[in-house]
C-alpha cells in the first residue's frame, strides 16, 4: 500500500487481499498500469526484502511442521509467486533452506498463481506426480493454483480470512501449522 501510494494508487486492505498470492509484476500491472511497472515492482521487492531481514519471523509451527515432514522422509518443495531475490532472502532469514529439496518461483513461468504452472513445475522438479502432492496454502489464489494442478490442498489462512468461503475448495483447513502437523492426513505420513 505504501509504495502504490507513491504512484497515486491508494489501495484498501481488501484490494490487497484480492491479489494475495499473485506475482508482484502481475499485481503492479493490474493496479498501476500507468506507472513505470518494472521500477515499482522492483521497489516493492526491495522493500519487502528489507522488512523480511529486519522483522521476518516464521509463522508458529512452521519449523516443527518442516522438521516433521523431513523426519517422515517426504519430498518437500517450495512453489511460490515470490521472485528468487525475495525467496532467497526469506529462506536465509528464517533458516529454512535445507528443508526444501527444490524451490521454484513463478518468476520462471509465463503466468503466476492462480495459474497452476508454478505447482506443476515444482512437482516435476521433485519427481512426484501432481496428484500425489499436498500443497499448503494461505491464499485463495494459491489454493486455486494448487487445485488446478490436481493437488490436494491444506489451507491455513490468516485469522481474519478463515471465514472466506472460497477456502472451502481446500481438502482440509486448519487454523495453524501446529494443527496441521498434529493432524496430518495419514496418506501423507507414509514413507
Amino acid at each position: 500500500m505504501e509504495l502504490f501510494a507513491t504512484v497515486g494508487v491508494h489501495l484498501t486492505e481488501a484490494d490487497c487481499v484480492e491479489t494475495m498470492g499473485i506475482r508482484i509484476d502481475e499485481v503492479v500491472a493490474l493496479r498501476a498500469p500507468h506507472a513505470d511497472q518494472a521500477r515499482l515492482a522492483q521497489a516493492m521487492v526491495d522493500r519487502v526484502i528489507e522488512l523480511v531481514k529486519e522483522r521476518g519471523k516464521a509463522l508458529p509451527g512452521s519449523r516443527e511442521t518442516l522438521e516433521r515432514i523431513q523426519h517422515l522422509g517426504i519430498p518437500c518443495g517450495l512453489a511460490t509467486s515470490s521472485g528468487y531475490d525475495l525467496l532467497n532472502a526469506t529462506l536465509e532469514t528464517l533458516g529454512f533452506r535445507d528443508f526444501f529439496q527444490i524451490v521454484h518461483s513463478a518468476q520462471d513461468e509465463v503466468l503466476g498463481k492462480p495459474h497452476p504452472s508454478v505447482y506443476l513445475e515444482a512437482a516435476k522438479k521433485l519427481g512426484v506426480a501432481p496428484q500425489h502432492c499436498l500443497a499448503i496454502e494461505d491464499s485463495v489464489n494459491g489454493l486455486v493454483s494448487a487445485k488446478a494442478a490436481r493437488m490436494d490442498v491444506v489451507a491455513i489462512p490468516e485469522a481474519q480470512f478463515r471465514r472466506d468461503r472460497r477456502f472451502g475448495l481446500a481438502n482440509w483447513q486448519f487454523d495453524t501449522l501446529f494443527d496441521f502437523s498434529n493432524q496430518m492426513p495419514d496418506r501423507y505420513q507414509r514413507n
